[in-house]
This record gives C-alpha cells, structure tokens and sequence, in this order.
C-alpha cells in the first residue's frame, strides 16, 4: 500500500489479507486474559473459593447485571458487548436464581429512566418474599456492588462551575453522588450496607465481588468473618463478567496485585486533607510520601492499611528462590527461581524493593525497584525470572543542597533488598549494598521551583518548611485573554479549497512531503518553503475524516501533507457508536497495573494499534500515566498506580505494542493532573524532589524506554505555570535533559494561550489553534518565525513515522 493511502484516501480494508481485526475474537481473548491477570482476590476463608461450576448460585445486587466495565468521558469505548458477572456465570452453565436479575433489571431501568446512570444507581431493597425463596434455591449468595468514575469530577459531591459550558447538559455527578452516598463513594452507602447484611443474615457462604473504579473501603471485608471470600473485579473491559466467573468458579487461578494501598478512611490518605482547600490550587504536601511509601513509612500510618501495596490471594502457593546476584557499574542483576508448590495450575509476581538508609534527605522505607511475573505453571513445575535493579531507580533528588544542590544521589550506608510482590511481606535477601560515602549519581539544575509550597512531609512525620518566592499569575498574557469556557468544544475551521486541476493539488512551486519520505529531499528542506502562515496552520488541529471524531493534525494537500487522525480511549480505540464501528473494550488502566505483566501491557498496546491502523487513525491518546495520589480522583481508573516505577514499566510496554504498528502512542497529562475539580484552572504546588521521583518519574522512563511519538501536556498550572506554557517542563526538562524527540499536544481545549505554548516547546494546539491570536503576538514581537519552524517541523517529523 502507498505511504499514507490510509490517510489520503480512508479506505475501508481490513489490516491483514481477508480479515478485520477491529473487536477480533484474538482481541477480546487479550482483554479477557487481562481481566482475569487484575482482578485481586483479596479474601478466602477456609479455601470457599473456587465454587464449581454445579453450585447453583444467588447473585445479589444490581451490579451483578448493571457492571462497570470501565469510566466514562474520553475513556469511555463503544464495543459490541459488555458481559456482566450474571453473563458470565450463565456462560459457564452456572444454575442463577433468575427472579432476583428478573428484579435488578426492572429496578435499574425505572432508574435509568429517572436520570441515574449505570454505576450510580441506589440499591434497591430485596423484598422478603424473593429473599424467602432464594434461601431455599441455595447456600450460597455473591454479592457485586459497583462504583462509576468519569472525566471533569472528582469522587465526591464538591463541584466547580465558574466558567461558561457549551455542552449538553448530563447527568451531574456530583448531585447524584451527594443523593446517593453518605460521605462518598469511597465508603458503602447505607443501603450497600443493609444488602450486606442480609446476605450474611440469610446464606451460609457470602462472596463479596467489587466491580469499583479504584481503592475503597474494604474494612467489612477484612474484618467481618462472616464474609467468606471476596474479589477486587474492578472496571475489567468487554468480558470483565466471564473473567470474574472463570476465578470464581476455577476455571482460572487469581493472580492480580493491588497497585494500590487500600486504607481504611479517606482521612487515611494525607492528600486528602488539602484535596478540595481550594479551587485555584493543590498543595502537595505529603511530598514523596504518596500510598506506601507514606503507609509503610510515616510512625502510626501502618495501622491504618487494610490491604497493602502488592496484596493478593492464590488457588495455589509458590516458593521463590534467589538463584543468583550480580552487581554491575549500574545497579544489580538478580536471578531467581519460582516454583508452584500447590495444587493449581498459577501464576506469581515477584518484585524487589529497596530499603535505603534515612540519611539527611529522609526516605522511604521501601521502594519498587524492578518485577516480574510468571508464565502459567502447573504444580510442580518452575520457571527462572531476572530482574534489574538500577541505581537510579532507588536514587534520591536533593532539591534543597543536603547533600549536593539540584542531583540525584545515593546517602552513604547499607542498602537493604526484599524480595516479594507484597510490600509488607517481602522478604530480605542475601544481598547488602553499602556506601562509605554520599554518591552523586547525575548533577542536574534547578526545573520548577515552587514559590508558593510552604511545607513538605518528612520521614518521621513532621513537616519542613520550604523557601517561598514570589506569586506566578498563571494567566499572564501580552493581550486580554479569551473568556474561559469559550474555547471549550471549538471545532477546527475547514478551509476553502479553490478550484484546481483534479489530478494535481499541489501548490505551484511545492514540492510534496512524500519527497522527504522517499529521501528526495531534506525536512529542513521541505519545511523552509513554508511561509509562516503555512507553519502556523500546521500548529493546530484539523478536521475530522472518515471515523476520527477527537480531529487530526497536518491536513495541507497543497504539500501533499496527509490529516492524520487521532483517537481518544485509553481502554480501547474510541469510534462514535453512529459509525457502525464497534471496538475491544480492554480493561482500565488500574486493572492493568493490577497485573503486573508487561507481557499483557505490551499485547493490549499491539491490539489497540492494529485496530487504530486498520480504521485509518493514527495517534492513540493513550497512555494516561498520572500517579494515584488520592483515591478521590476522578480519573484514577484511566491511571496506573500509586508508584511510578509500577506504573512506567507497564505504560512503556503499551507504548511500544502500540508503536510497533507505526502509528502513535500519546502519552498523557504531562504533568501533575492529579484531581478533576477546576482542572484547567488549579495549580499543583509541588516540590522538586516529589515531582521527579514521583510525579515525573513514569514519563521519563517512557520517554528513555519507549520513545513515544508524542506526549500530551495536561490542564493544571504546575507551581504558578501553566503546563502547556511550561517551557522548563517541556524543553529544559522533557527535551534537553530526558532527550525526548517527539511531538508535545496539549490536552483537548486547554484554557491556555496559543503564542505561550508555541515558545515553551507544546507544538501542537488540539482541538484547535487559534492562529489570529499567534499573529497578533507575532506583530508585538513575542514569537518569530524561527519559533513557528521548530514546531512546525516537529509536527511533519511526526507525520513521517506514519
């Protein structure tokens, strides 16, 4: 096929010879593999699970046919089905006391009907008389409570409308979520409870399934012995019901991890208190101490953990055996040898972590340093996994002169290494590293400083003070600003094209970009017979074609510049329903990370590109690695984990399953979107330390491991800057330090300024650009045409690798 014919000309042909992968069998059986690696069985009293698939069953609750398969706004995926628990345990030939679905279905859709959206619907009342026969239909009942998440709203009843919305109107989360729950949805709501309590009042064996978006409170789980067995589903895609049938009843062995650390209350969390202080800002004050890290570090915060970091049952056991350890100039190659000493067929993660001595900077008592997880073993059998733990990657920022000003370093001491999944479990090697003295690993500068960050956490859970500077307006502008809301929802202009020789739209004179893939001519070449209007025109989004509904980028004729089309969905490739086309819905992001497979990461990632490729797309807007820093966040379920390392090595392994297709990963939001109120209005005050083992740690391992083709900076300011405008995020930072070469979009109708974006290093301007206002700063003299060309050049380097 031509370069490009898919962009030029959208034909509708299958990817491979006589056949669509777009929602394949071979796909869905990804998705579905990936359901069952993340789901967490979290509890199994005297071996209850697996059930069998002969023991007639009562599913109680309306999640049991209402499931979640993953949250709403942009990561949401239109897909030919979705199987609920109910589906996939009748798949499998279960015997389902039908009168109770009979029931939820009715009882959801008069809900429905009434504005309530799946996920956020009461629990209805189980009458006596359905309860009275189901008792006697069986001893056994699986109780499935679902929680919904979506874009622009946090996980609470606190909303911000300060500004003008074109959109629709839609059901308000934040009213329902207000209606619905008694503090929030991170808790049971009162009539979860009652429902609870009737099982356990009614059934000799009570399973508790959770078909939830992320951490909550699972204290009734842990601590009521009357529950017998319980699963953490989560939002698991397409066929997240059969995967979660398949554990219960055996047919698969659970092998999922928490990525996360589940506490008790949300007041647990130390971000909480500050989450919702204010609309304009977010004070990072917990510092590094993000999920374990600070509840496996700071006196008095263990107790609080119901289940740790890295937590998660088997059908069977395994014994892990370090083989052997070397030590090379960057860090340690580790040797280990896992066996299946149980009865089931299984699979096991083993991860290193990293103890490192307190010194002056203070640091956390254990740190993810590498992982790895096992093909299936039967019993009995074993497998040799290697892991590399780098330096770096237990290294600490000194940000304040400690030790040595503005670098990574290693304190002098000795070095403690554990071996386990289970942060808490993890158990101490044969392998002690020790330092006589400090050792600066990389001599660094100074990147976004906060001048506004009063205090930080430390080790022993007091506070230090950090050194103030002046108020950054983070809407400073050469010229009054558009009024916030009224860039929201603008689609690009659609240019005129004049009459012109049908068989050539090439502009007298032009020589096409084909040149420069065929090797004819040089980029520098090509991109400087481009006037400046013309640079500036590539410097926003285009129109839709064909089944792109997010718009593209390029879409010049006259230079033979294809528009190539991006898609939204960081679970899945999303098409609008009315084309026709129906996508894989994969698991969220969460679920993913749940696993802890690379392998599994880098296969949704292949899937999710050929199925870009086959419909004529080219930039996945996917994928979204923000950290989980409070449970409360809106858009955890499209993020990976509380810990970057977790969270980089599986977003890289997407990232290049994707680009191995030649089209392109995005990875989002650059940097620090770690809340949805207000989000393109609040800054995230955050100290240096925090932002570069934590908060910017996952982009630079993709960018080193993974080199993504582009990366999407987010909504929020970062200490007093917007991150589109972000010139020390996005060239000092990104570009000069990480060498990432690629392209930077900013998100989706950001609320910041097209000229201020252009000269920090964020090329593209999505959905669109607004070129008079480039213009008008161009004729005040704060942007040339040497600014637009870098740009400009990037967004054609860009379109080449197509």
């Amino acid at each position: 096929m031509k370069k490009w014919a898919r962009l030029l000309y959208q034909p509708a042909l299958p990817l491979y010879e006589g056949k669509r992968v777009t929602s394949s069998t071979e796909h869905i059986d990804i998705s579905k593999k990936a359901a069952v690696e993340g789901m967490v069985l979290l509890k199994n009293e005297g071996s209850l699970l697996p059930l069998g698939a002969k023991k007639p069953i009562v599913l109680l609750g309306k999640a049991s046919i209402e499931y979640v398969k993953g949250g709403g706004g942009s990561g949401d995926v239109s897909c030919a089905y979705v199987r609920s628990l109910y589906d996939g345990l009748k798949f499998r030939g279960v015997e389902i006391f039908e009168p109770l679905t009979d029931f939820y279905k009715k009882e959801t859709e008069e809900q429905y009907k009434k504005g309530y959206i799946p996920g956020m619907t009461k629990e209805p009342s189980v009458p006596e008389d359905l309860l009275s026969v189901a008792t006697g239909f069986s001893d056994t009942a699986v109780v499935v409570i679902n929680r919904y998440s979506g874009e622009g709203w946090d996980r609470c009843d606190i909303e911000c409308n300060n500004e003008f919305d074109p959109w629709p109107a839609k059901p308000n989360l934040s009213k329902l979520t207000k209606e619905l729950f008694t503090k929030s949805d991170f808790y049971l709501s009162l009539d979860e409870k009652e429902m609870i309590e009737t099982a356990l009042k009614s059934f000799k064996n009570t399973v508790i399934v959770l078909n939830t978006c992320g951490v909550t409170d699972c204290r009734f789980i842990r601590d009521d012995e009357r529950i017998g067995a319980a699963l953490y589903m989560g939002h698991a895609g397409m066929e997240g019901g059969l995967a979660a049938a398949d554990i219960l009843l055996g047919i698969e062995t659970p092998s999922g991890r928490l990525s996360d650390t589940f506490a008790g209350e949300l007041s647990d969390y130390p971000s909480t208190e500050g989450f919702h202080e204010s609309f304009d800002y977010v004070d990072y004050t917990d510092d590094i101490y993000v999920g374990y890290r600070y509840f496996e570090t700071i006196p008095g915060a263990k107790e609080k953990v119901v289940y740790p970091f890295g937590y998660g049952l088997s059908y069977t056991s395994f014994e892990s055996k370090v083989l052997k350890v070397n030590e090379n100039e960057d860090g340690f190659d580790i040797t280990v040898r896992v066996t299946n000493t149980g009865k089931y067929k299984g699979k096991e993660t083993v991860a290193v972590y990293v103890s490192a001595p307190e010194g002056k900077l203070g640091k956390a008592k254990r740190v993810l340093a590498d992982f790895e997880k096992t093909d299936e073993l039967l019993p009995g059998e074993s497998c040799v996994l290697f892991l590399n733990v780098t330096k770096y990657s237990f290294a600490s920022y000194d940000d304040l002169g400690k030790v040595c000003e503005a670098s990574y370093v290693l304190e002098k001491g000795r070095y403690g290494f554990y071996l386990g999944a289970n942060v808490r479990t993890a158990e101490k090697i044969d392998l002690e590293f020790e330092l006589k003295e400090d050792k600066v690993l990389k001599k660094l500068s100074h990147r976004l400083v906060p001048s506004e960050l009063k205090k930080r956490l430390l080790c022993d859970g007091s506070y230090e003070e950090l050194p103030l500077g002046e108020h950054k307006d983070i809407n400073d502008c050469l010229f009054k600003r558009m009024e916030p809301g009224t860039e929201e929802a603008l689609a690009p202009e659609v240019r005129a094209v004049g009459r012109h020789i049908f068989f050539n739209r090439l502009k007298e004179g032009a020589r096409p970009l084909s040149d420069v893939a065929e090797g004819k001519m040089t980029l520098d070449e090509f991109t400087s017979q481009l006037s400046d209007d013309e640079l500036l025109f590539l410097l926003g989004g285009q129109p839709n074609t064909g089944v792109g509904n997010v718009f593209g980028f390029g879409n010049m004729p006259e230079y033979g510049i294809p528009n190539a089309q991006t898609a939204d969905g960081p679970a899945g490739v999303r098409i609008d329903k009315e084309t026709g086309i129906v996508t894989t819905a994969f698991p969220c992001a969460t679920v993913i990370a749940n696993t802890w497979n690379k392998k599994i990461a880098h296969d949704i990632g292949f899937a999710g590109g050929e199925e870009l490729k086959e419909n004529n797309l080219c930039l996945w807007l996917t994928p979204a690695v923000n950290i989980h820093r409070n449970p409360m966040c809106g858009r955890n379920f499209e993020y990976y984990s509380e810990d970057p390392l977790l969270t980089g090595k599986l977003a890289g392994a997407l990232v290049r399953g994707i680009q191995e297709n030649n089209v392109g990963a995005s990875v989002k939001h650059f940097a620090c979107n770690n809340k949805e109120t207000n989000r393109k209005h609040s800054d995230s005050r955050v100290s240096e330390r925090a932002l570069r083992e934590i908060y910017l740690k996952a982009f630079e391992m993709i960018v080193k491991e993974a080199d993504p083709y582009t990366i999407m900076s987010s909504y929020n300011a970062i200490n007093g800057v917007r991150a589109s405008e972000n010139k020390e995020l996005l060239t000092a930072l990104l570009r000069e330090e990480w060498g990432f070469e690629g392209l930077v979009t900013t998100d989706w109708w950001s609320r910041t300024e097209h000229y201020k974006e252009i000269l920090a290093g964020n090329d593209l301007k999505m959905a669109t650009g607004f070129p008079d206002r480039v213009k008008k700063a161009y004729e005040l003299g704060a942007i040339g045409r040497d600014d637009l060309y870098v740009c400009a050049k990037r967004v054609l380097k860009t379109l080449l690798k197509f």
